[in-house]
């Protein structure tokens, strides 16, 4: 996520790295460079201008201490007010106390609205909102059955009106229906539509005034860039929506529009939403999207998705078994699958200060952890409760049970004797002490 952005930046600081002290013209060429870096992101072109000026203006006006280099203090001005062009804080969504929530979901063709539409919907649920989903495209083909599918996975129900063609009349049902079978939450999907076709922005206009709804969210594919800016501009003018959402930003590299729309368009950005998994939907928080811009990781979010994701018994229970020597690969199992829960392997390490540009082009692939999985589960349960007993033929049968070679059993076995090896070494409070200060001082942040 925003790899490429990051990699530039971290080669832009390099020209006050390493200097004895700030000056008018280490600034100057390295705000030169921060400019020509955010121009190649896509980042609007006055956003990135007046951006770049408050940089300058603020490292100028700075008395650098003793003991802050002038690289930490231009990251520390750069993390303040990346924080402060992505919005400053969390933006959080509006749910009515009394009465009905209605969101209403808008946006471009294409742009992900139905899948996001689904996630709303269990994110909702998991918070304990009687969730309805409405199905308001009558335009394309699959959109109905798309958002009935999407409703049964996660068991939400889904209004629609088969032979009706009128969006405004479904969204207007949906909230009734809503009302009568106790529901108190109406996510209404409308069709994708572009800001020049004046019939379907007049048609959401309708539905916004038909249901007047709590919040209206507007859907946008971050990796579009310029374009995904543009088009909020103009739907914003017509319909004055809420927050935005943006969706595919794990596949952004650039992150242009993550840059630019608050600023253009003066409207927080709520949720970024990665991946195809219905879990896969994040509160935006732009003081940590900016941490990970420059480099620092992400380990609040990281804490976050393992406090949610993690049973807190069976990770204490787990923590036990490796302080003991007592882990087996039962537990291993358990522990795959705690952290496939999370989402993919390669954000997740992602967050992790100091990672991100290392894991670049690294080949981190999720069915890694589908073929360790499979091989553990090949395993009768004596050998995965006593992995000393796994010797040639069984680990031959577990390869042709698991249809993995046999390489990869003795290198899994391996891999998995080494990690013992290493608990011993911090086996007692004093190994865990140390181990918890290194990481401390390679994960901090200063700021």
């Amino acid at each position: 996520m925003l790899d490429d952005l990051t990699l530039k930046i971290d080669k832009a600081l390099k020209k006050v790295t390493g200097q004895g002290r700030l000056t008018e013209q280490n600034i100057s060429d390295t705000m030169r460079e921060l400019r020509r870096v955010l121009l190649d992101a896509d980042v609007n072109y006055k956003v990135a201008k007046s951006f770049i000026d408050d940089v300058k203006e603020k490292a100028l006006g700075e008395e650098v201490l003793a003991s802050v280099s002038p690289g930490q203090l231009i990251t520390k001005i750069l993390y303040d007010e990346l924080t402060t062009l992505m919005g400053g804080s969390s933006s959080e969504l509006t749910l009515n106390p009394s009465g009905p929530t209605i969101i209403l979901m808008v946006g471009l063709q294409g742009s992900g609205k139905t899948t996001f539409s689904g996630k709303l919907a269990k994110y909702l649920q998991d918070r304990k909102r009687k969730v309805l989903l409405a199905a308001a495209d009558v335009y394309r083909p699959a959109a109905k059955e798309q958002l009935k599918t999407l409703g049964k996975q996660i068991n939400v129900p889904v209004f629609s009106i088969d032979e009706s063609k009128d969006a405004v009349l479904i969204a207007e049902e949906s909230v009734k229906h809503a009302s009568e079978n106790g529901l108190n939450t109406i996510i209404i999907d409308t069709a994708g539509r572009l800001h020049v076709d004046e019939n379907l922005m007049d048609e959401v206009k309708r539905i916004k005034a038909a249901v007047n709804p709590t919040e209206i969210l507007f859907v946008v594919d971050s990796m579009t860039g310029q374009d995904a800016v543009n088009s909020a501009k103009a739907f914003h003018d017509a319909v004055a929506f809420d927050g935005v959402v943006l969706t595919k930003l794990d596949g952004d590299s650039r992150g242009g529009s993550a840059l630019s729309i608050k600023a253009v368009v003066d409207v927080p950005i709520k949720f970024t939403s990665l991946g195809e998994k219905l879990d896969s939907i994040e509160i935006f928080h732009p003081d940590r999207l900016a941490s990970r811009i420059l480099g620092k990781g992400d380990v609040i979010s990281l804490v976050e998705k393992a406090q949610i994701n993690f049973d807190e018994k069976e990770a204490a229970d787990l923590e036990k078994k490796l302080l003991s020597n007592k882990f087996d690969f039962e537990d291993f199992l358990k522990q795959i699958k705690m952290i496939k829960k999370m989402g993919s392997l390669k954000s997740l390490l992602g967050m992790v200060p100091g990672l991100g540009t290392q894991l670049k082009n690294a080949d981190v692939d999720d069915n890694q952890l589908v073929k360790v999985e499979s091989i553990i589960q090949s395993m009768t349960k004596m050998e995965r409760a006593n992995p000393k007993i796994l010797n040639g033929s069984r680990r031959m049968r577990i390869a042709k049970g698991s249809g993995n070679s046999i390489q990869d059993i003795n290198r899994l076995i391996k891999q998995f004797k080494e990690m013992g090896k290493m608990m011993k070494m911090f086996k007692g409070n004093k190994g865990m002490k140390n181990m918890k200060k290194s990481f401390g001082k390679r994960g901090k942040f200063k700021r």
